[in-house]
């Protein structure tokens, strides 16, 4: 008999691109997870970055704190936490590019922006993401709005398909290389990239497609080198399209909690 479903840890990521928390319990909201991917970092031409071009950013460790969180740089212990709420207010407000889209936010405080410019080497500021900015999920192509996220809500991926990649591997990789919002346990490896319909508690979430993966992958989250793997033994199995699957892309409700040891129950498959 195959071995139930369950939601064996839930993950935030308050700014994008930076690291993240696990937490024992979330709230839905429309966007995805309370206070996921609701802080972005952009350059001084108002640009969104990623680790995708500035892997230093793996150096930014956040932890919980009362209403927010601190940000502390692994390798610059002299650099003193800073502490950020998990909202901002709308004193200062600015436009940011994030992919294609232009998106309005609202400025985090001076102390901050100068604490990241220090930290990254560059010019930069922080933002965020209000409720009342309207930002269409997949660029419009699937109802509802997004966060700072790529372009989905969530993302949901198995332990099994990690433990199934890691076989592979000279040397293993966590799971914070692929920054998922819910992870499970159960099930084959991979088999979430065939979900459709399926339920975590009493809360209907929809598999929309596989999500194709980038260089941040290849990228240590303690020490900000970046090598080939695990893209490159991915590419060897995973390619769809020319690109390199790895997790699902998924839509949820508007509302409610989801805990870890939820139970997980597939109701339809693509």
């Amino acid at each position: 008999m195959a071995a139930p479903l369950t939601l064996s840890d839930l993950y935030i990521y308050p700014v994008k691109s930076l690291g993240g928390i696990r937490v024992a319990e979330a709230v839905l909201e429309p966007r995805g997870l309370r206070h996921d991917r609701r802080w972005l970092v952009v350059d001084a031409r108002n640009q969104f970055m990623t680790q995708r071009q500035t892997a230093a950013m793996a150096h930014l460790k956040v932890a919980p704190a009362y209403n927010g969180f601190l940000l502390t740089h692994n390798a610059r212990p002299e650099l003193l936490p800073l502490y950020v709420p998990f909202e901002a207010t709308p004193e200062r407000t600015l436009f940011v590019t994030i992919w294609d889209d232009m998106v309005f936010a609202w400025r985090g405080t001076a102390a901050a922006d100068e604490w990241l410019s220090e930290a990254l080497g560059q010019p930069c500021k922080l933002v965020y993401m209000s409720d009342m900015v309207m930002r269409a999920t997949d660029r419009g192509a699937v109802e509802g709005d997004v966060s700072f996220a790529d372009a989905y809500p969530f993302l949901v991926i198995g332990q099994a398909s990690l433990d199934e990649l890691n076989t592979r591997l000279a040397a293993p990789v966590p799971m914070d290389r692929f920054r998922p919002n819910l992870v499970f346990t159960g099930g084959a490896p991979y088999e979430e990239e065939t979900w459709r319909d399926f339920a975590v508690g009493d809360h209907a979430f929809v598999g929309v497609r596989p999500c194709g993966r980038c260089v941040m992958t290849t990228i240590d989250q303690q020490t900000g080198v970046k090598t080939a793997e695990p893209l490159k033994t991915l590419a060897g199995y995973r390619l769809v399209s020319n690109k390199v699957m790895f997790g699902q892309n998924v839509t949820g409700p508007a509302q409610g909690i989801v805990r870890v040891g939820d139970a997980l129950a597939v109701l339809s498959r693509n």
